[in-house]
């Protein structure tokens, strides 16, 4: 046997699976879970460690090609692994976009050499230029299964239509960016009380709520899907609750950022509290906790944005964007769990198995025969967020300085430890 956990508390509602028991690993999958253990290469105590399936991330920007001086592939498949994630779908705002199964081919072949899982989505439009849609066969061909011009919205309706149109047939996942760029008109951070305090254009909420009722209308009209991104306002909230009751086949995600903080931090005028959608209200912010525990937001992303120092130095003309990827649980377990909010059942759900299951991946399970992805956590340990120690390359965390309680420990991809915190 190559490795075993032991005592090592195993939490999967999938399987029913909630107790402490021996794991052992051998070629890549789960060999035995309980019982007398055989000899193994490497046996590590895990007392007082809980262990999730691997978390899947379904929105996060890599930066490469093109970018990297903020992110590269290997840069950015360090951070998901420690924080626990193993899987992960990176958006196509790159330089050039990827809407060629070139690009995809060179994503796909560094991101396999990274030991967790790499996906990437492809452009909806060529170029991101709402002019054109891509050529699907093409993209699907070399593994696409998921189409978006994250970063930025399709701007024409039509064109999103025929995208979603297309999705009924080819089976594609289509997921939207929901920003109506002339209501944004140059806007930095959220329209309202502390956009006026500062002095600085803000971005109206109109933008966001329009798009989202947009995008459940289009699909509606072809009987299609549609995902919609980064969740922030209760419009949005709202007009997603009312269209999954009346049967929309629609889904979403929204970040940690959203349900922990408001604008109130703009006040600082530090660009690492940046991001489109912006930090919201307290009203808005309470509706994000709302839709999370009542299900109407189906998964917790991170938007994982990556910007050097030097770009977010400048208060007022310093991209959105923050890095996400090894605070997401933490925060998540904090506010939730830890504030009794909810349970693991819900959590394990929001990051590990409704991503997959809205992408058409195959589930990761804890159970004999499975691929053994294992996010192994303190659920217990405090710690506080140093931009420093942070994988990634970029540091613009909006959680600096916070200190949360849980901490991953282990992380296991294909029955291999490929992060541990020493």
């Amino acid at each position: 046997m190559e490795l075993i956990l032991k005592n090592l508390r195993a939490f999967d509602p999938q399987t029913g699976l909630d107790g402490v028991t021996d794991i052992a690993v051998d070629g890549g999958r789960i060999a035995q879970i309980g019982g007398e253990m055989p000899p193994a290469d490497r046996v590590i105590d895990c007392t007082g460690l809980t262990a999730f399936p691997g978390l899947f991330d379904m929105h996060v920007h890599w930066r490469d090609p093109g970018f990297t001086e903020k992110e590269d592939i290997f840069t950015g498949a360090a951070a998901a692994k420690a924080g626990g994630v193993t899987g992960v779908l990176l958006m196509p705002n790159t330089k050039p976009p990827v809407d060629s199964a070139e690009t995809v081919k060179y994503i796909t072949e560094r991101g396999a050499q990274t030991g967790i899982n790499v996906y990437t989505s492809a452009c909806i439009t060529k170029g991101m230029k709402s002019e054109e849609l891509c050529d699907y066969d093409e993209l699907k061909a070399a593994g696409v299964f998921c189409i978006t011009d994250d970063g930025r919205p399709v701007e024409n309706a039509e064109l999103m239509r025929q995208a979603l149109e297309l999705s009924v047939e080819n089976g594609m996942c289509v997921s939207s960016h929901c920003e109506d760029l002339k209501i944004i008109n140059g806007g930095i951070i959220n329209k309202g009380r502390v956009s006026e305090a500062l002095g600085v254009k803000g971005m109206d909420r109109a933008s966001e709520d329009y798009i989202t009722a947009r995008e459940i209308a289009l699909a509606a009209s072809c009987g299609a899907h549609i995902h919609i991104c980064h969740v922030s306002t209760r419009g949005s909230v709202n007009i997603i609750r009312a269209a999954k009751a009346y049967g929309a086949n629609v889904t979403c995600e929204t970040a940690p950022h959203y349900f922990t903080y408001t604008e109130d931090k703009l006040m600082s005028r530090d660009a690492d509290y940046r991001m489109s959608p912006p930090l919201r209200t307290e009203d808005d912010r309470q509706a994000i906790e709302e839709a999370l525990l009542d299900g109407t937001i189906d998964a917790v992303i991170t938007d994982h944005a990556p910007h050097t120092a030097e770009q977010k130095a400048d208060f007022l003309k310093a991209p959105n964007g923050v890095v996400g990827l090894e605070t997401s649980l933490a925060a998540t377990l904090t506010h939730f769990y830890h504030g009794g909010k909810c349970g693991l059942d819900r959590i394990v759900r929001l990051m590990a198995v409704n991503p997959r299951k809205i992408l058409g991946l195959p589930p990761v399970k804890i159970a004999v025969g499975e691929s053994a992805e294992l996010c192994i956590f303190d659920p217990n340990e405090r710690w506080t967020v140093v931009p420093e120690k942070l994988h990634s390359k970029s540091k613009n965390t909006v959680f600096k300085g916070e200190t949360f309680t849980g901490r991953v420990k282990y992380t296991v991809c294909g029955g291999k430890i490929v992060f541990e915190d020493m």
